[in-house]
């Protein structure tokens, strides 16, 4: 692909260079960067918006420090593009989040520059903090620890945790909140309406402006910087009485706002920081989506836009013949306003993914009743819980990945007081190019093997509908998870009359002979197009949606079991303990002999990719079946 590179951006293949450029040049620096991932995004598709927001912070944090020496963490790694570019992988950027090709994210195995590896919100200062500490440990007096959080990650209870643990540390840290007032969605909670008093405050910008001046001569003192540092605290001390600061009070030394889109005001600010030892905090104001008016307009829309024409800003929708079937997500977020509008009692709850999860759909329809709790899966669970104590049936939509943050609480906060939660676990299974921190894989492992808790996965949209409906009965009181993949379901014609179904309870897809194959989920249409194939060449295995991993259907299995001794079982899910494994031990506890063939994801972390490059990486798309029943009944393999 060719690639359009400026003359600056031309001259930088890693930080080294970019601090050859002459500092009055770097805005030129940050023109050519936001072009090219303007470039190659709009061509290839990928996280924009939180990227150009960073641009120039990106230059002006590797012109002052010295990566890789100094560690830089990324959070989430949305913000990392830039980052990338000049850190060795401007030429490999157009691979970025295509299969085989660089990670969408931050990633340690893929360069030395990527201090840690990141997906998930709200980890940066935990890890640079740990690196600071160790720095401490070694001696390293000289080397820097940087962590840039933002788009919505200062909300998780984890980056708390983390301020409150570095306030009582001397280690060399600096935070630098990027504050943009957006994750994916708007930011939510008080922080954010924290933040926005800081940036207004008449008061606090008068003073911090005088601090800004003094600030900006410290370096000419030399050995008294650290005596100037403290009359400048006392000073913003004594003329704040009444505006307390968070961060002041955490024992960090708090610095801003400052315009994060000035590059050569951050390049002063950073190297003035450089110099001030312990816990700092510095809070930049930038705009997501900088330097692409329709970018900056919607932010949401254009968190990750997909292909679009950089000129005119059109977004390329896919080509489809005929209707195309809906995405899961949406299937969610109707059906909960349908099922809302006949029980009074259901509420909906989300951790900073309505338009994600399609919950903005009940936000819409009836606000007071939904609910975006910011990035904190872990009190989203317990909210959720203690909705339950006073008879309300909350539906608490996570990510299925991110709902690993919230285990404790499933456990302890629902299930062990047998609470009445649903929880609705989008991006079930492989996700696609976000790769292994954003994969669905371990949830049906995780959570059947919690006492009380009901675990199911709709092969369509019409049994995402049916398994909604029947979680929310009152005789269905219990904590129940329901799995869906990411992207579009199999189903034009998809919303059916709602009905209940019986807990635990399968059913028959085809009848055939010899072999049975017994899926969950999404990949029962693996199956079925498998099957279909299959019979053109003389097999006519069996197929039996199974519906429930727990309960499992034991009336089903002893029919199955007891005509089929050749069982394929197919999972969008780690093999590890997930359904294959529950149909294995129901064949060891009673005493059954069969042959069996699991497929689903490997023990090992899968990479990005599209959806079907995946499933065939993983082996159980529908070739994979074939070729199963294929060995199974003892043919050799068709390739």
């Amino acid at each position: 692909m060719e690639q359009h590179i400026g003359k600056y951006l031309e001259q930088i293949s890693v930080p080294a260079d970019l601090r050859k450029i002459p500092e009055a040049e770097l805005n030129a620096v940050c023109k050519d960067l936001r072009d090219y991932i303007i470039d190659i995004v709009s061509v290839n598709g990928g996280h924009f918006g939180a990227s150009l927001g960073v641009v120039e912070l990106t230059v002006a944090l590797h012109y002052i420090f010295n990566t890789p020496y100094d560690q830089l963490v990324w959070d989430v790694g949305h913000q990392a593009y830039g980052h990338k570019i000049l850190t060795g992988r401007r030429d490999v950027f157009h691979t970025n989040r295509i299969y085989k090709g660089i990670s969408g994210f931050p990633k340690r195995s893929e360069s030395e520059y990527d201090t840690f590896g990141v997906g998930h919100s709200s980890t940066s200062i935990s890890a640079a903090l740990g690196m600071a500490v160790a720095s401490r440990l070694k001696n390293e007096k000289d080397r820097q620890h940087i962590a840039v959080i933002g788009d919505g990650a200062m909300t998780a209870g984890l980056a708390f945790e983390a301020l409150n643990h570095a306030g009582v540390e001397s280690s060399n840290l600096l935070v630098i909140l990027n504050d943009n007032c957006m994750s994916i969605d708007p930011n939510v909670g008080a922080l954010k309406e924290y933040l926005t008093d800081i940036t207004t405050s008449h008061t606090y910008n008068k003073v911090k402006d005088e601090v800004w001046k003094i600030l900006g001569k410290i370096s000419k003192f030399g050995p008294n910087a650290q005596e100037i540092v403290s009359n400048i605290e006392n000073a913003i001390k004594t003329s704040l009485l009444k505006q307390s600061n968070l961060f002041e009070s955490l024992r960090f030394r708090y610095f801003g706002p400052v315009d994060g889109h000035d590059v050569n005001r951050l390049v002063k600010v950073l190297g003035d920081l450089k110099d001030i030892s312990g816990p700092k905090l510095l809070h930049c104001l930038t705009v997501k989506g900088k330097g692409y008016d329709l970018a900056e307009k919607d932010q949401t829309k254009w968190h990750a836009p997909g292909l679009f024409d950089k000129i005119s800003g059109e977004i390329f929708k896919p080509v489809q013949s005929g209707p195309k079937p809906p995405k899961y997500q949406d299937v969610f977020g109707h059906t909960i306003v349908e099922l809302a509008e006949k029980n009074p009692k259901i509420v909906g709850i989300t951790p900073a993914m309505p338009s994600g999860c399609s919950l903005n759909i009940m936000m819409k329809a009836m606000p007071e009743r939904a609910f975006d709790v910011g990035i904190a899966e872990q009190h989203a669970v317990t909210f959720s819980a203690g909705l339950a104590t006073q008879g309300l049936v909350p539906f608490c939509n996570i990510y299925s990945s991110f709902m690993q943050r919230g285990y404790d609480q499933v456990i302890h906060d629902v299930a062990l007081q047998n609470l009445h939660v649903i929880f609705c676990l989008d991006r079930g299974g492989l996700a696609g190019a976000d790769g292994a921190t954003h994969h669905g894989a371990y949830d049906l492992a995780y959570m059947r093997c919690i006492p009380n808790m009901i675990v199911t996965a709709p092969m369509n949209e019409e049994e995402l509908r049916n398994l909604m409906y029947t979680a929310q009965l009152d005789e269905t009181a219990a904590p129940f998870s329901i799995r869906y993949p990411r992207g579009n379901g199999v189903m034009t014609d998809w919303k059916t009359p709602l009905k209940k179904l019986e807990i635990g309870k399968g059913r028959m897809v085809r009848d055939g002979e010899e072999v049975a194959i017994l899926t969950i989920g999404h990949p029962g249409n693996f199956a079925v197009e498998a099957c279909k194939e299959l019979s053109q060449e003389g097999f006519y295995p069996a197929h039996f949606d199974m519906r429930f991993v727990k309960p499992l259907d034991k009336d089903l299995l002893y029919i199955i079991l007891n005509r089929f001794k050749k069982i394929i079982t197919v999972e969008d899910g780690c093999l590890m303990g997930g359904f294959g494994s529950a149909v294995l031990e129901f064949i060891a506890d009673h005493n059954y002999s069969a042959s069996v063939k699991r497929l689903g994801i490997p023990d090992e972390f899968i990479e990005h990719g599209e959806q079907k490059e995946l499933w065939a990486e993983c082996h159980f798309d529908a070739k994979a079946i074939k070729n199963a029943v294929r060995q199974m009944v003892g043919e050799s393999v068709f390739v």
